[in-house]
């Protein structure tokens, strides 16, 4: 049989993307459910409680699953303890710190609902904080079919849990007490696959040294990443009234599907295989990527054009009138998401190289831009200005990854113009397919709904 990383690495591509396709049907088809039972306002409520749990969650986040896909230690027990005790410590901190912020959140937002919303959220996270490490090891070892078997059957009873929940009580509970049975779940799974050598508390010195003099930049990194991609629904919770919030996360969780692909390619596939070269020399280490890369970006690039310019259609199928909003949201941000595709396929080569602080302050620009440009751009021309100040936040962070990039003699500069030029012409070539079917652009009222 043959072992090698290449080998495993189509292998595990192959699962990831297999178990993401299924894993968005199956999301779609419960997310298509939920919104019949359940209110837009209810979802707008549960994704700014959402927003500040991440907040804390990434803030306090110093990379202990990176650490161990990186570290040479990954198969001593006492390396792996140390992790999974800091894991627990981190969990616990977070459990705590949301019950001190949910008052003051539901003061901002002048909703009540937040206060107990923002406290449960916050208690999911008591069963992750127990999780097994053999969970980063099986990525580490790109073994990604057992993960996606793993993910995809839990992802199936959160959502029936969910589904029939909701159909019995409307409410934004049906939607927190699926998710936790979904981490009970894996939470006991986890521990069935580490049987063996079970996790105990250990904090052994050098370990915690490891793994905290490498984390400290994905600390910092982490917290920008968070204030990048997090600000959009701070400002707009604020600015959108609680259903038009609702519309905007429907539109930008569909948008963000093609980045989603590429991330679960780029952290369970690219990441471990990248760390396993990272001691080559550039040149050579820049040549295994860009082969690799120049196959996957030309695919996304297509499916990404065919999104913006046919997903309005979907919005009106699949969701009532009550989300055609978003039929108009979905094609500006989803054309938006093509620097983001770019960076997610290279900048787990900082991350391998131990120079996260390109990322962190890639993150950090993208972050100040919102704070200016979403508010500014919503004054002058509301919600579709505030759309499209959106759809432009990643070309901030794409400048500055690139630029730690160079530095480091992995520029990608080149390929990346070739699959924009691809991407450019397969836009232009179905916005004019769409305009002779008689379909109009993406976003305008269509007859054949009836509405």
């Amino acid at each position: 049989m043959d072992t090698s990383p290449k080998r495993k690495a189509i292998e595990a591509s192959a699962f990831v993307l297999f178990g993401f396709g299924l894993s968005q049907v199956i999301r779609l088809a419960g997310n298509i459910a939920l919104t019949r039972l359940l209110a837009p306002e209810l979802f707008g409520l549960l994704n700014i409680a959402r927003v500040f749990v991440v907040g804390i969650w990434l803030f306090s986040d110093i990379g202990l699953g990176p650490a161990i896909v990186r570290s040479e230690r990954a198969d001593e027990p006492v390396f792996l303890n140390t992790v999974w005790t800091l894991q627990v410590i981190r969990g616990g901190v977070i459990s705590a710190l949301c019950v001190i912020i949910a008052y003051p959140v539901s003061l901002v937002y002048k909703e009540p609902k937040l206060f107990l919303v923002v406290i449960a959220i916050g208690a999911l996270e008591i069963p992750s904080a127990f999780l097994s490490t053999a969970l980063p090891l099986l990525n580490k070892r790109l073994q990604q079919r057992r993960l996606t078997q793993m993910e995809l059957a839990i992802q199936c009873a959160s959502l029936a849990c969910m589904i029939a929940t909701a159909y019995f009580y409307r409410s934004v509970w049906a939607l927190l007490l699926g998710e936790l049975l979904g981490n009970v779940i894996r939470l006991v799974w986890s521990h069935r696959i580490n049987a063996e050598c079970p996790n105990r508390f250990a904090l052994e010195r050098e370990a915690a040294k490891e793994v905290i003099s490498f984390g400290k930049w994905i600390l910092l990194s982490t917290a920008m990443n968070f204030l990048a991609t997090q600000a959009d629904r701070m400002l707009l919770g604020k600015l959108f009234t609680l259903g038009w919030f609702g519309v905007y996360s429907v539109a930008i969780n569909l948008a963000e599907l093609p980045k989603q692909v590429v991330s679960r390619l780029s952290s369970s596939v690219l990441f471990p295989l990248i760390s396993s070269y990272a001691r080559f020399p550039r040149e050579e280490l820049r040549e295994k990527i860009r082969k690799p890369r120049g196959k996957i970006l030309p695919l996304v690039a297509l499916g990404l054009a065919l999104f913006s310019c046919f997903g309005d259609i979907a919005i009106r199928i699949l969701y009532d009138q009550r989300y055609d909003a978003a039929a108009w949201m979905l094609p500006i941000l989803a054309i938006g998401m093509w620097p983001l595709v770019l960076v997610a396929t290279v900048d787990g080569c900082l991350l391998s190289l131990g120079k996260p602080k390109f990322i962190a302050y890639g993150n950090l620009a993208k972050f100040l831009y919102m704070l200016v440009a979403i508010p500014l751009s919503f004054k002058l021309w509301s919600y579709k200005g505030a759309i499209a100040a959106v759809a432009l936040n990643d070309i901030p962070s794409y400048v500055i990854i690139n630029y730690g990039l160079k530095k480091e003699r992995l520029s990608f500069m080149k390929q990346d113009a070739w699959s924009s030029l691809v991407l450019a012409a397969a836009t232009a070539a179905l916005l004019g397919a769409r305009y002779a079917l008689g379909l109009g652009f993406p976003g305008d009222p269509l007859h054949l709904f009836g509405r």
